[in-house]
């Protein structure tokens, strides 16, 4: 894969099922538009073509209602205005134009049927009078100054969150002559509402929010609260020891996503499947966690629970590994071993659903970005999405088990080029740090190993999906400072024992945690590499403490003595580094801000240390999996221009 090949790489969501009905939504990056586009597709269960139904410029998230008569989606349908935000769109299953049912400032989020098919719940964002275009002809820096009185007050991707809090609303279906109403909202919140869905009566919209729905202040806790569809305050019905998300009810009781945070961390810890008594009298009874929390990780991105005959099915990351597994009925702090795999044993899961005693995932590989697979016995993949960028040639990669200095086991894997080595060498490390490298594709190191390089990634410890002990380790050692890099050059070593690798030709690259930790090895331990790229970086705790989105906790979380944080900056080491450091960045990043870059380059600059420092505009924390399309392919220009300097 070459960075001019981002367009071919096709990427379907979470799957809708209902009877034959099988739709998924695609989406790819249109470079000449600079923007994401897809649509929705009809993938026949019983084999054929999969076909497209939607025209939109980019429609997302469908939904299949419970009588199967409706398809509810979300469509951007333009490029300004009303328009260029998703806003809620119905059609029938059986074919016909689709209705938009909203028309909101800063657009609708997912929806949720309720059960009698008539009605939709969705989140959106409610401006302020007179922000984000409410006021004709006052922009941006026209508006009055925020007055913030809370920690979490903007996130990063999102942008500031008291003036525009979410808020739980529902749509009806059009009526019998096709006219539709405006949606009716029915929260006040001041602080964001997410995650909705019906009781089984369709009387309330069960939603997650702050503790005591941002009375208390500052929080890391969410609990689960239902709203009466006719009006009314908002209820408690889960309390929480921890997080809650996406919460489903099924008969009496509800199950839902969430964390149980220990004392004094609230990091590196495995999220897992609960349920509680659904009761809607404010008197919310104790949760029961279903699933272990030291071997199942339960993983939020590929979707909610799903309600099934025999229990309840979750994503859970393994080794690597995105999974679907079933949670049987009657389980309590079930293990892994005791969970049935359905899908990805070694592969990434993206989404899932199941209806009618069938299932569907949407399941990524290492040289495929994803396809719909039909689960059961003899799994059938229904789809080829990805055959163009499959024929321009994708690679595989070998699996590395090894040992740490201190005996530990260490997992991860080496993409090779074609071609006879020793190749020339780049140490890929994730960000997170609890997340991991995975078993499903990834772009990065198939454009680096289409360009000669053999690509070394790892989950050392303080990474997910390996036990929760394996993550919570840094948490309590700190970041770089012994067994994550251990881990990692444990890894390296074992790769470059390998005779197609050139152990002169080395470069380590990372973000976030990952741009850490290459600032921190190339201080440390530079003499291993030629030269380093360091993206998205956090290299000093002391100003990210004030500037991070996420700072005011998270640097607790991982060192709460300021000298011991001093110590652990990759900038407090910047002296040291003497090999060739390049510092690529956001200017809106708001996880790792800017000033984080700047204060690494000045530094490794007066140091007379040959760096540079590449700066991408408009562009937040996730530049490299959905920043603009054109700054995308920009940035692998100069990933591997850089390297073609120092290693080839």
């Amino acid at each position: 894969m070459r960075p001019e090949d981002l367009p071919f790489l096709r990427v379907p969501g979470i799957p809708a099922l209902h009877g034959d009905h099988l739709v998924v939504a695609v989406s790819s990056a249109d470079v000449a538009a600079d923007a994401y586009r897809g649509g929705l597709w009809r993938v026949p269960l019983a084999g054929g073509t999969p076909r497209r139904i939607s025209t939109g410029l980019a429609d997302t998230q469908p939904r299949i209602s419970p009588d199967g008569n409706w398809l509810a989606f979300l469509r951007v349908a333009g490029d300004s205005g009303t328009e260029a935000r998703p806003q809620l769109y119905v059609m029938p299953t059986a074919g016909g134009e689709p209705v938009r049912l909203t028309e909101l400032p800063l657009g609708a989020g997912v929806p949720a049927w309720a059960p009698d098919s008539g009605s939709l719940a969705f989140t959106a964002r409610v401006p302020e009078p007179g922000r984000y275009g409410t006021a004709k002809g006052v922009g941006p820096e026209a508006e009055p100054p925020r007055r913030i009185t809370g920690l979490t007050y903007r996130f990063d991707g999102i942008g500031f969150l008291g003036d525009r809090p979410a808020q739980v609303h529902v749509a009806v279906l059009p009526g019998p002559d096709g006219a539709t109403t405006p949606p009716r909202r029915l929260t006040e919140l001041t602080v964001d509402a997410a995650d909705v869905s019906f009781t089984p009566d369709g009387r309330h919209v069960l939603f997650t929010a702050h503790r005591a729905l941002g009375a208390e202040g500052p929080t890391f806790h969410t609990d689960i609260y239902a709203v009466p569809v006719a009006g009314g305050e908002p209820v408690l019905v889960v309390r929480t020891e921890g997080s809650a998300e996406y919460p489903v009810a099924d008969g009496d009781t509800v199950y839902f996503l969430g964390e149980h945070f220990r004392p004094g961390r609230w990091v590196a810890v495995n999220p897992g499947l609960w349920s509680a008594p659904l009761r809607l009298d404010g008197e919310p009874e104790h949760v029961l966690r279903l699933t272990e929390a030291e071997s199942v990780a339960v993983e939020r991105a590929p979707g909610p629970p799903v309600v099934v005959e025999g229990g309840v099915l979750v994503a859970v990351a393994h080794r690597g590994a995105v999974q679907v597994r079933l949670v049987p009925s009657g389980a309590k702090e079930a293990p892994l071993t005791e969970l049935p795999l359905l899908a990805g044993e070694r592969a990434a899961v993206l989404g899932f659903t199941a209806h009618g005693g069938r299932a569907v995932a949407v399941v990524s590989t290492v040289d495929n970005p994803g396809e719909v697979v039909l689960l059961g016995e003899n799994p059938v993949t229904l789809t080829d999405f990805n055959a163009e960028l499959r024929a321009k040639g994708l690679r595989g990669w070998r699996e590395i088990e090894t040992t740490a200095p201190d005996g530990y086991p260490v997992h991860g894997w080496v993409m090779l080029p074609e071609g006879e080595g020793p190749h020339p060498v780049l140490l890929s490390i994730h960000g997170g740090p609890f997340r991991f490298y995975s078993w499903g594709f990834f772009d990065e190191a198939q454009v680096y190993a289409d360009a000669g390089y053999a690509v070394v990634l790892g989950n050392p410890r303080g990474s997910a999906s390996y036990g929760e002990a394996h993550g919570a380790v840094v948490a309590g050692t700190g970041l770089g400072v012994a067994e994550d890099t251990g881990d990692l050059l444990a890894l390296l070593d074992a790769a470059l024992e390998s005779p197609e690798l050139d152990a002169d030709r080395v470069g380590v690259m990372g973000g976030s945690y990952g741009g850490f930790m290459t600032g921190w090895l190339a201080a440390h331990h530079g003499e291993r590499f030629r030269a380093a790229w360091s993206e998205r970086a956090l290299n000093a705790w002391d100003s990210f403490v004030g500037s991070s989105d996420i700072g005011w906790w998270f640097a607790d979380a991982y060192g709460k003595d300021e000298e011991t944080r001093r110590r652990q900056s990759p900038l407090t080491h910047a002296d040291k580094i003497t090999i060739p450091f390049l510092i690529a960045h956001s200017e809106q990043d708001w996880r790792c801000p800017v000033e984080q870059a700047q204060r690494m380059f000045v530094a490794l600059q007066r140091n007379g240390t040959p760096s540079e420092l590449l700066l991408f505009p408009g562009e937040g924390h996730e530049l490299t999996r959905s920043g603009r399309p054109k700054h995308r392919v920009q940035r692998f220009d100069a990933v591997l221009e850089w390297w073609s300097r120092h290693l080839l």
